[in-house]
């Protein structure tokens, strides 16, 4: 199906309201990322969320836009309290994927000669792939409905971190209003043995270079500065997050007949957010957000530890902390300006992230002079990036920008794509040193499956909706 664009600027699109559509559709892209999407579906499913009851603003899509379940990954949709909807589809199966980026006082020198001792200490310490666990971590039903509730502060409590890191986490770690009892059992029983791991696909783990700085004010505001090595945490929660999300989509099937509610996609079913369902959701939805925060947290402990077990420096010495933790998948309660009045909003990002500006409250007080820390994953092979928030992405896109690269090629192209190729060798080549479950995942997650997210960010920051600050490579990747 052919989808209208009207070109705004060089970096903004309209899809103009027609049919059942509600609203606009609002895209960023360049003319070539725009001439790739009009070969593909993302756009219709931007114009499919405009047609949902209580839409404020546009449906937005980032550069990094690409068909997902219902709604695009890569979109960000805002809803009236009263008016509006939730859906599971604009949240999607990994229920609060996000990244979180740890700094160390460690310079690229230093770690070198050790890379392949630590890739490995990475890969034993930290459990990836399908169905992976940590055989020294087995959580009670009880102590598992804690961490549903409690998320990050439950990890810290327990020793897997320092009080200080809550500060520097979206929410502090915690989504509140999360209710144990709107879980299933399934979802419960396939969480308590996956908490503490990245998990399969896309999620990965990587100690990376600052390799270039691009706004020293912000650059030393969150702690970088060329040539240090950082750590890049990618991963959600888990089978817990997608057993909430699949559990709730017949749920929602249903209040959708229940209240009249005219889909132009099943797949974007939904409930009132003043409805019992829809209240339920997102209750089950907080808790598999607090799932995923306390899966980043514990990874992190056990990055902290193999860093210190191979360079053989204390935790003073290394000064590991958390710059920041962001979600990528998550829906939000959140209090924003729009054509002049105050509006509580319900934020659905899907593949995208908030990016909040210089001097907002919700921004950790260390960053609040700059701006929220925005963390931006490339590819394994190339680079990754680290943005602030702007007040023009508070403005336009309800304080949101992209999320990552955003994928070219399917998982089945990708994989024909590197036959042939030897990727762990090429990319050794490089000086980057892969450590992964399955040949499998490695060839799907080629460079090439991706986006230049370079181009991506470029968009960004034209813009007006984030601000790059440093520039990531890696020198080590842990692949689920």
């Amino acid at each position: 199906m052919s989808v209208k664009v009207e070109q705004i600027d060089a970096c903004r699109w309209r899809l103009p309201r027609e049919g059942a559509m509600r609203t606009d559709g609002l895209v960023f892209a360049s003319r070539q990322m725009m001439a790739f999407l009009q070969q593909e579906q993302a756009l219709e499913q931007v114009r499919n969320v405009a047609t949902l009851p209580g839409i404020v603003g546009p449906s937005i899509g980032m550069p990094d836009i690409h068909w997902g379940y219902g709604f695009p990954i890569g979109g960000v949709a805002a809803f009236d309290a009263d008016e509006g909807v939730v859906s599971p589809g604009g949240v999607g199966y990994d229920i609060n994927c996000g990244v979180r980026l740890l700094r160390t006082d460690l310079e690229v020198s230093e770690v070198r000669p050790h890379l392949k001792q630590l890739a490995d200490a990475l890969y034993r310490n930290v459990p990836s792939g399908v169905g992976s666990h940590r055989k020294d971590l087995k959580l009670s039903v009880e102590q598992e409905r804690k961490v549903l509730v409690r998320g990050a502060r439950w990890a810290v409590e327990q020793g897997f971190g320092r009080p200080e890191d809550l500060e520097h986490i979206e929410e502090q770690g915690t989504i509140a209003g999360a209710d144990p009892e709107l879980v299933s059992d399934r979802a419960l029983e396939r969480g308590r043995n996956q908490l503490g791991t990245l998990g399969s696909g896309n999620h990965f783990l990587e100690v990376d270079l600052v390799e270039e700085i691009g706004d020293e004010q912000a650059a030393a505001a969150l702690g970088l500065f060329s040539g240090q090595v950082v750590v890049t945490i990618h991963t959600g929660s888990r089978g817990f997050g997608y057993q909430v999300c699949d559990d709730y989509l017949r749920t929602m099937l249903h209040a959708a007949r229940k209240y009249g509610i005219e889909l132009p996609d099943r797949q974007l079913c939904c409930a009132p957010l003043s409805s019992p369902e829809g209240k339920q959701y997102l209750a089950a939805m907080a808790c598999a957000a607090n799932f995923a925060f306390t899966n980043r947290q514990l990874i992190t402990a056990w990055v902290r530890e193999s860093f210190e077990q191979v360079l053989g420096k204390g935790p003073a010495e290394l000064r590991m902390s958390l710059i920041y933790d962001v979600c990528h998948n998550i829906a939000k309660w959140e209090t924003h300006q729009f054509e002049g009045k105050k509006r509580r909003l319900c934020v659905h990002r899907k593949g995208a992230t908030r990016a909040f500006p210089p001097g907002h409250p919700d921004t950790p007080a260390a960053y609040r002079h700059v701006g929220q820390p925005v963390l931006i994953p490339g590819d394994m092979g190339r680079y990754s990036y680290v943005l602030v928030g702007t007040q023009g992405a508070f403005e336009e896109t309800f304080g949101s920008t992209c999320h990552g690269a955003g994928r070219v090629l399917s998982r089945h192209a990708a994989k024909k794509q590197a036959r042939g190729h030897n990727v762990e060798a090429e990319l050794a080549a490089q000086g980057i040193h892969i450590r992964a479950a399955s040949r499998a995942t490695v060839a799907e997650e080629i460079p090439e499956a991706y986006k230049d997210v370079m181009e991506v960010v470029g968009v960004v920051q034209q813009a007006g909706i984030g601000k790059i600050v440093a520039r990531l490579k890696p020198l080590a990747v842990i692949k689920g």
